[in-house]
C-alpha cells in the first residue's frame, strides 16, 4: 500500500484559545522593560505575556511532553517535563538542559546560582545553572517525608525549608546538606509555603483549610486562619504595604484576609470556575495575578473601599472543550466557539489580542450581572450544543441564536454588542420534556427556525423574539418524529426540515400548513448542512454516509460513503467544489462534489466534534474531544501546486497527522535548501483532447497577434538615435610613416556591406526553406510547424518574406508552406497560429500568387478548408449569443 505522509490539501498552521492550565505562572520583573512578563503553560509549550496590556509576546519551543512544573529567576524560564528540565531565554531560545532524574519533576526552585528540583520519586537534585552539572542529590523516605512544597525565607542563608504530605516542615542547609530542624506537623497535609513580608514568618496552607502562620525562629504559630471554601491551593502577600494576605481555594474562590485584625477582609467568590493553580501579588503595585486551570489568566486591582480586588485585565478561553465552531463573517477573520462550559467565545485568526469572551448563557443576563461579588451565579444555562449565525443585521439586533443540552429553549447573541440577547425564544404550549434539536437562522438575519425532538418547527422574529408561526397542521407536527435538521434557501423562499421518519419536507416560508415537496430518504438522518449559494443539501447519516441533494431540482445527485464512525460534522467549501466531513473514527475527509470522489483523507489524534472551512478559503477550524482549542488547517492550494487525484480509502494507510500547535513548526535543518515537489507526478495536458474540437495553441499572445503589424512596431521601436558601432582594431596595427607613432586604421577598412562571398551555384534557401522543400509525409510538416513555433515574430516574417522567388526563393517553396497551412487547419490544432501565419503570406506573396496557377490552385484547397473550420466555429457562437441572449430577456 502506498504510504502518505500528510495530506494533500491541509496542513497544520496553530491553534487558538490556549492561555493556562494546571501549572502555576511564573512572574518575572524585567529591568529593562520597566515591565513584569507573566509565563503561563499550555500544554508543551508556554507563552509570555506582558502585564501593561496582557498581551501575548512569544511562544516557546515545544517540550517532549506536557509542562509538569514552572519557575523562574531574572534570567532564565525553567520549565520541567517528563524527566528533564529546560531554562529558556527570552521566552523562546532554549539555552541549558539539565538531565539525571528519573522520575517527572513535579517542583522547581531558582536558589542562586543553582537551580533546586524534586521528582515524584521524592529525590531532590541541585543543578548548577551554568555548567548544567549535578551539584547535590537528597533522598526522601516518601512514607515519612514526602515533599509537596518549597520556599526559601529571605534571611536563611543557604536554607530552604520543605513541606511535606505528612504535614512535617523541615529546614535544611544545601551548602552543608544537613537537616537544621524539624517542625511538627498538623495532621494534614501541606499544599503551599509561603514566606511573609516579616522576618522568620512563613505562611503554610493545609489540605484541611487551615492556614498557619508560624515564626520559625522560634518554632511558635504567630495566627492562625481557617479556610471554609476548600483546599487552600495558593498564597500570597501584599508587597505594597498593606498588611494583608490574600489566598485561592480549589473550589475557584479568592479570599482577602486583614492580618492586624486577624479576620476576613473582602473575598471574591467563582474568581474562576476551577481550581486556582498560581496567586502572586506584585512588588510594590495594588496589583494582583492568578492563573487557574478553567484556562484563564486574570489581573486583580486592589482599589474597592472594602480593600476587596477588582477584575482589571483577562486572557481566557474555554474552561472546557467547545463543541461548536463556525466562521461568522465574510473575512473569515473571526470564529465562533460554543463550549461545553455555556460561554460563546470569539477566536481572531489574525491576532489573539481580539479574542473576546461573550460570558456565560444566563436565565437571566441582568440578574447574572448585577450579582455581588460574595454571590455563586445559579442561572447558568446547560452547556451550548447548536449554534447558527447571520451578520446580515447585526448593526440592528441581536445576529446569532443558540440551543443548549436538553432545553427547548433557544437564546440570542448580539455580535456587535459583544454579549448575551435579551431574548429567550419559547413556542407557546409547550409540554414538558420536549428538547430544541436544530436551527437555522435565515440569509437576511430577520428569522430563525427552531426544530424539536417531538416534530414540531416554529419559526422565530430575531429582532423582537417572538413566534410567527410553526409549519404543519393544526397538531403542529411537522414530522411524527423527531426533526434532525431545518434549512432555508438563500431568498427565504422554502424551508427544507428532516426528520426521524426518514422525510425531507419542503415547506413553504410564508404559508406553512402542507409541505409543497416530500421525498422519501432510504436512511435516517442525523445532521444537515445547506450551502445557500448553490442550493446543495448535504444529508449525514446513521449510517455513516453523506447524501448531497439539490433543492432545485429536488433530486438527490451526490452519496459519499467511506466513513467507519458516527459523522459528527459536515462543511461546504466557498465554491462548493468540496465537501468536508468528520467522524468519530478520527479521519477528516474531503469529497470532489463535480466528480463524486474522495480527493483527501487524513486521521488525526482525537476525533473531531466540529469543522468550519474560512469563507476565504484560506483556512479549516476544528474542533476536538478533550481539547479546549480551535485548530486551524492552512489550505496547500493556495500556495503550493497540487494536483487532486481519486483516492481509495482502502487502498491507501490513512496519513496520521498531529494537531497544529501555539507556535509554527519549524523545518529541521538537514531539510532547509531543499525544494518539495510534492508526491503526485506534474499533469501534462493532452495537445488535443479530441480531433473534433477545434484546438488553439499553447504560444503567447504576441507570437501571432502582431504578424501583421510588424512594419509598425519596428517603427515605434526604433531609437531617435543611429546606433553608433565602435571601430574594431586589427590584430596588426600598421604605422604611418611619421616623427610620432600613429597607427593606420584606414588600411584594412572593407567599404562593402558583406564579408562574405557566396557562389551562385549554391541555394539561396534558408534553412526552414531547406526543410520546408524536403517535405513529403505530415511528419514531416510536422517538424516544420514545430520549428516555425519556435521562432520569434520578426524571424517569422523575414522566413516568409524569403520565399519569394525574387528573394532567393522558389515557386516550389511556396507550394509546400500552402500544403503545411493545409495540414495546420484539416488537424484542427493551433487554430490561430494557421489563420496569422496564412495572412501574412498572403499580404506578402499576393502578386506573386496572382501570376502564378501553380499556386492559385493550391490556394483554393487551403481556402476551402478554412471555411469548413471557420463554419464550424461560427455556428457553436452564434448558438451560444442566441441562448445567452434568450437567458437576457427571461
Amino acid at each position: 500500500m502506498p504510504q502518505g505522509s500528510n495530506s494533500r490539501i491541509f496542513t497544520g498552521s496553530r491553534v487558538l484559545g490556549y492561555v493556562s492550565t494546571h501549572v502555576p505562572f511564573v512572574a518575572r520583573f524585567i529591568k529593562r522593560r520597566g515591565e513584569t512578563l507573566l509565563c503561563t503553560s499550555v500544554g508543551k509549550w508556554f507563552h509570555t505575556y506582558g502585564c501593561d496590556k496582557f498581551r501575548l509576546l512569544s511562544v516557546s519551543g515545544e517540550h517532549p511532553g506536557p509542562i509538569t512544573c514552572m519557575s523562574g529567576d531574572s534570567y532564565h524560564v525553567y520549565t520541567a517535563s517528563e524527566n528533564n528540565i529546560y531554562a529558556w531565554r527570552r521566552g523562546c531560545e532554549l539555552k541549558h538542559v539539565y538531565k539525571g532524574h528519573n522520575a517527572p519533576v513535579h517542583l522547581l526552585f531558582p536558589f542562586g546560582i543553582h537551580l533546586i528540583s524534586v521528582d515524584e520519586d521524592n529525590i531532590l537534585k541541585i543543578f548548577d545553572i551554568k555548567n548544567e552539572s549535578e551539584f547535590l542529590e537528597l533522598g526522601f523516605d516518601e512514607d515519612s517525608f514526602k515533599i509537596t512544597t518549597l520556599c526559601h525565607l529571605p534571611t536563611y542563608l543557604n536554607k530552604v525549608l520543605l513541606g511535606s504530605q505528612q504535614g512535617q516542615l523541615q529546614l535544611w542547609n544545601l551548602r552543608t546538606s544537613k537537616l537544621v530542624y524539624t517542625f511538627q506537623g498538623w495532621d494534614s497535609a501541606v499544599t503551599v509555603t509561603e514566606p511573609a513580608p516579616a522576618v522568620d514568618v512563613v505562611a503554610v496552607g493545609l489540605a484541611n483549610g487551615k492556614i498557619v502562620l508560624r515564626n520559625l525562629k522560634f518554632d511558635q504559630t504567630v495566627m492562625e486562619f481557617v479556610h471554609d471554601w476548600g483546599m487552600v491551593s495558593a498564597l500570597s502577600f501584599r508587597l505594597d504595604g498593606a498588611p494583608v494576605m490574600v489566598t485561592g481555594s480549589s473550589e475557584g474562590h479568592i479570599v482577602m484576609w486583614d492580618l492586624e485584625e486577624q479576620r476576613v477582609l473582602s473575598q471574591v467568590q467563582s474568581a474562576h470556575y476551577g481550581k486556582i493553580s498560581g496567586l502572586k501579588c506584585l512588588m510594590s503595585e495594588p496589583l494582583m495575578v492568578t492563573n487557574s486551570e478553567d484556562n484563564s489568566l486574570k489581573l486583580w486591582i486592589f482599589d474597592m473601599p472594602d480593600g476587596g480586588a477588582r477584575l482589571l485585565r483577562k486572557r481566557e478561553g474555554h474552561s472546557q472543550p467547545p463543541s461548536m465552531v463556525c466562521h461568522c463573517e465574510p473575512s473569515g477573520n473571526n470564529i465562533l466557539a460554543a463550549g461545553s462550559d455555556s460561554s460563546l467565545h470569539i477566536m481572531n485568526t489574525v491576532s489573539e489580542t481580539f479574542n473576546k469572551s461573550l460570558g456565560k448563557a444566563s436565565h437571566n443576563r441582568k440578574a447574572s450581572k448585577k450579582k455581588k461579588r460574595l454571590q455563586i451565579d445559579n442561572l447558568i444555562l446547560p452547556p451550548i450544543t447548536k449554534i447558527s449565525s447571520c451578520m446580515q443585521r447585526d448593526k440592528q439586533w441581536d445576529s446569532i441564536a443558540s440551543l443548549h443540552e436538553g432545553f427547548f429553549m433557544a437564546t440570542t447573541w448580539s455580535y456587535n454588542k459583544m454579549r448575551m440577547g435579551d431574548h429567550k425564544l419559547k413556542p407557546p404550549g409547550m409540554d414538558k420534556g420536549v428538547v430544541a434539536t436544530c436551527l437555522t437562522v435565515t440569509h437576511c438575519g430577520n428569522f430563525v427556525v427552531i426544530g424539536y425532538n417531538n416534530g414540531q418547527v416554529h419559526k422565530f422574529n430575531m429582532q423582537s423574539g417572538l413566534h410567527r408561526g410553526h409549519y404543519g397542521q393544526d397538531d403542529l407536527l411537522a414530522h411524527k418524529g423527531a426533526v434532525r435538521g431545518v434549512e432555508t434557501d438563500l431568498c427565504n423562499q422554502r424551508v427544507i426540515t428532516v426528520g426521524a421518519d426518514d422525510n425531507l419536507k419542503l415547506w413553504r416560508f410564508k404559508s406553512a400548513t402542507t409541505p409543497y415537496h416530500v421525498i422519501r430518504l432510504q436512511e435516517s438522518v442525523s445532521s444537515t448542512k445547506c450551502h445557500r449559494d448553490s442550493g446543495l443539501l448535504a444529508l449525514a447519516n446513521e449510517d455513516f454516509s453523506i447524501t448531497l441533494i439539490d433543492i432545485d431540482t429536488m433530486n438527490i445527485v451526490r452519496k459519499f460513503d467511506g466513513h467507519d464512525g458516527r459523522i459528527t460534522d459536515i462543511e461546504f467549501d466557498t465554491q462548493s467544489r468540496w465537501l468536508i466531513s468528520a467522524s468519530m473514527d478520527c479521519t477528516i475527509c474531503t469529497w470532489d462534489i463535480p466528480t463524486a470522489k474522495l480527493v483527501d483523507i487524513f486521521a488525526v489524534e482525537q476525533p473531531c466534534t466540529s469543522l468550519s472551512m474560512s469563507p476565504t478559503g484560506d483556512f479549516l477550524a476544528t474542533a476536538h474531544v478533550g481539547e479546549v482549542g480551535v485548530f486551524l488547517w492552512a489550505n496547500r492550494l493556495l500556495y503550493e501546486r497540487i494536483f487532486l487525484k481519486p483516492i481509495e480509502k482502502g487502498e491507501i494507510n490513512i496519513p496520521k497527522l498531529r494537531l497544529p500547535s501555539t507556535a509554527p513548526e519549524k523545518p529541521e535543518i538537514d531539510d532547509l535548501g531543499t525544494i518539495h515537489i510534492g508526491e503526485e507526478p506534474e499533469y501534462i495536458s493532452p495537445i488535443q483532447i479530441s480531433e473534433e474540437l477545434i484546438t488553439l495553441s499553447d504560444q503567447p499572445t504576441s507570437r501571432w497577434l502582431n504578424l501583421l503589424h510588424l512594419d509598425i512596431v519596428k517603427k515605434r521601436n526604433k531609437p531617435k538615435t543611429p546606433l553608433t558601432v565602435p571601430k574594431s582594431a586589427p590584430f596588426f596595427l600598421p604605422t604611418i610613416p611619421s616623427l610620432e607613432l600613429e597607427f593606420d586604421l584606414d588600411k584594412d577598412k572593407d567599404n562593402s556591406d558583406t564579408k562574405l562571398l557566396m557562389p551562385d551555384a549554391l541555394s539561396t534557401l534558408t534553412v526552414f526553406g531547406k526543410k520546408l522543400i524536403v517535405c513529403e509525409t505530415e511528419e514531416n510538416y510536422e517538424k516544420c510547424i514545430e520549428k516555425l513555433k519556435t521562432l520569434p515574430p520578426a524571424a517569422i516574417e523575414a522566413e516568409v518574406t524569403s520565399m519569394a522567388p525574387d528573394a532567393g526563393g522558389s515557386v516550389d517553396v511556396m507550394k509546400q508552406f500552402l500544403k503545411m497551412l493545409d495540414i495546420m487547419l484539416k488537424s484542427n490544432r493551433d487554430f490561430e497560429l494557421a489563420q496569422s501565419y496564412m495572412s501574412l503570406f498572403l499580404k506578402m506573396h499576393t502578386k506573386a500568387i496572382s501570376q502564378n496557377e501553380d499556386l492559385r490552385e493550391t490556394l483554393v484547397s487551403v481556402e476551402e478548408t478554412a471555411t469548413k473550420a471557420w463554419s464550424k466555429l461560427q455556428n457553436q457562437l452564434m448558438y451560444n449569443i442566441c441562448v445567452v441572449k434568450a437567458l437576457k430577456d427571461m
